[in-house]
């Protein structure tokens, strides 16, 4: 069964950090790009962080570069997104995907979560 469950979210001042988690199965997760999105009340579902399946790649959004990083345990069969520096335009419901090619359009994605809310008070 194709499955992907974020965690981690939550509410956070302005300045803080959060780690967010994907735990994926193992048929999801083998051999897929993952990828992390989240969207805001009213606004368009956006980027925000790819890796390669073997993690050697990684593109970020211009908006959290250097602020987030993505990284993957295979083993774990997880993604994580480490959020540091948090900004209240981050608060937003992130999501994560797994799908074939490492990408910034959601529509390459074959597999997501339901979603982890964060919320980041200033």
């Amino acid at each position: 069964q194709v499955q992907l469950v974020e965690s981690g979210g939550g509410l956070v001042q302005a300045g803080g950090s959060l780690r967010l988690s994907c735990a994926a199965s193992a048929r999801t997760f083998s051999n897929n790009a993952m990828g992390w999105f989240r969207q805001a009340p009213g606004k368009e579902r956006e980027f925000v962080a790819t890796i390669s399946w073997y993690g050697s790649s990684k593109y970020y959004a211009d908006s959290v570069k250097g602020r987030f990083t993505i990284s993957r345990d295979n083993a774990k069969n997880t993604v994580y997104l480490q959020m540091n520096s948090l900004k209240p335009e981050d608060t937003a419901v992130y999501y994560c995907a797994a799908g074939r090619t490492r990408s910034e359009d959601g529509d390459d994605y074959l597999y997501w979560g339901q979603g982890t809310q964060v919320t980041v008070s200033s």
